[in-house]
């Protein structure tokens, strides 16, 4: 089986952590500022929730959470296709990125997940 070098998992790892960071930051700004279901924001700020409980995992990094990350990460790609596709104004960019970047937080995730496997890793790399 091939090893993975680790400047590979690095790479990825700091595309995650992007990833994650970018779309926390939109999604707070979206359902607070950018395009509130209600005026003034709603309830819905609270999906963010899951995301954060995901930080301290994808910070530490634990292959765990990218697993379990990569698997969650498709709530937010239907909510944010849902939005781009049914939204008005703002909405509607605005879910056309989110869908966005969790399509590109799911391949970051499933990558790292794949090549952080105890098998492909490099001992000397």
């Amino acid at each position: 089986m091939p090893r993975t070098p680790r400047h590979i998992l690095r790479l990825l790892r700091v595309c995650t952590c992007a990833a994650l960071l970018a779309l926390i930051a939109l999604c707070l700004a979206s359902e607070l500022w950018l395009a509130p279901l209600r005026p003034g924001g709603s309830w819905l700020v609270l999906k963010v929730l899951p995301l954060l409980a995901a930080l301290p995992g994808v910070l530490a990094p634990r292959r765990y959470t990218y697993q379990w990350l990569s698997l969650a990460i498709w709530l937010y790609v239907a909510w944010g296709a849902v939005n781009a596709s049914s939204g008005t104004g703002a909405a509607v960019a605005l879910g056309a990125l989110e869908a966005l970047l969790a399509s590109a937080l799911f391949v970051a995730c499933a990558l790292f997940a794949r090549f952080s496997a105890p098998s492909r890793l490099r001992p000397d790399a």
